[in-house]
């Protein structure tokens, strides 16, 4: 294959013109986008110079694409996905895997039945912090990882109320769904993806149905609950139990009382590490005999772009190019997601733990 990989867009919104835009700078070429919303559409058509469909099976068809990222609503991901799969065209699709267990593992079957390979949007693996760690923790020094807390809190941050986002049907879910997604993955991979055994959890919906919220930032638009638009989760605690006794607490909110954070804590046995997502820097934490009893706080940095998601596209479609699987962001990891995000709705549910194993 070329270099130059011809990349296709499902879903031209905001998240489909920054992969767009990624891929153009590694200098691949961006030849159409399908979104079922003529003035998106027709919006990322003009700033890409690229085909415009309605349909993304007409698009797979008309265009031939190498590989297709995907950025719909969840409910859209299978689709759009499968399809791709079934002609043995590469696919990026952004978190989570789809809105369903169900449909998340009817991807899995296509992505195993496909010539082509599957990844899963998990940028955050992409950033500094999650870079310079995992570097560490395979040279030993971090010793077994007991433990990781994962944080993804946002102080007032509903994602417009009425759209996809707060629409189970469509999305699956809310803030676990949407934020959650990331820092269960990230809290796995850097444990180094232990199989996971057992989940507790509960999930709340305490601001998203107020007549009166609040939203300094702008998040939620208009606001106005007259005609409901709101039928999801807005903050979530969970407690995740591995096969190897590895644990992992989550909390992550849309909107809490309480200051917002990204913070990533590591407990190991010979040393520790925290860092906040969005920065590049990561704090080793360890103590030491030599000399006199003494911690020892360290803190390293590095040059990747901190949001991860132009290195994520950049491995993604040199992969393309060079016709290998990376071997990276798995579709048997998005599932094992996916399946403590089921777990954690139905321990939420059912008011206890839910077994996985």
């Amino acid at each position: 294959m070329s270099e130059t990989v011809r990349v296709g867009i499902v879903g031209c919104g905001g998240m489909g013109r920054t992969h767009a835009h990624n891929a153009r700078e590694h200098g691949h070429h961006v030849v159409a986008g399908a979104d079922v919303v003529e003035d998106v559409r027709n919006a990322f058509t003009d700033q890409f110079d690229a085909a415009g469909y309605a349909n993304h099976e007409r698009m797979y068809d008309t265009e031939d694409p190498d590989a297709v990222i995907i950025t719909t609503p969840n409910k859209f991901h299978e689709p759009a996905a499968v399809d791709a799969l079934e002609r043995d065209i590469a696919v990026l699709c952004e978190k989570p895997l789809a809105h369903t267990l169900d449909s998340a593992e009817r991807i899995v079957e296509a992505a195993e039945a496909s010539d082509a390979f599957f990844m899963v949007g998990f940028h955050n693996r992409f950033t500094t912090p999650a870079d310079v760690f995992t570097t560490r923790r395979d040279a030993g020094e971090f010793g077994d990882i007991d433990h990781v807390e994962a944080n993804y809190l946002r102080r007032r941050g509903i994602p417009g109320l009425g759209s996809w986002f707060t629409n189970r049907e469509l999305s699956g879910g809310g803030a676990l769904i949407d934020l959650g997604v990331h820092a269960i993955d990230l809290a796995l991979y850097l444990a180094d993806y232990p199989e996971v055994v057992e989940v507790s959890g509960v999930t709340r919906a305490e601001f998203g149905t107020r007549d009166e919220y609040a939203d300094p930032d702008g998040w939620a638009g208009n606001w106005d609950t007259s005609e409901g638009g709101f039928d999801v989760d807005d903050s979530v605690s969970a407690f995740i139990r591995c096969a190897d006794d590895t644990t992992i607490s989550l909390e992550v909110s849309w909107a809490a009382n309480r200051e917002p954070t990204h913070e990533f804590h590591v407990w190991g046995t010979d040393a520790g590490a925290q860092f906040e997502l969005g920065e590049e820097d990561l704090t080793l934490l360890s103590c030491t005999t030599e000399g006199t009893d003494q911690y020892v706080d360290t803190t390293l940095d590095g040059e990747i772009e901190p949001s991860g998601h132009a290195a994520e596209d950049e491995l993604f479609l040199d992969a393309v190019a060079a016709g290998e699987d990376p071997g990276i962001n798995t579709p048997e990891q998005g599932l094992q997601v996916q399946r403590v995000i089921d777990a954690i709705y139905r321990s939420s549910e059912e008011g206890g733990a839910v077994r996985l194993d």
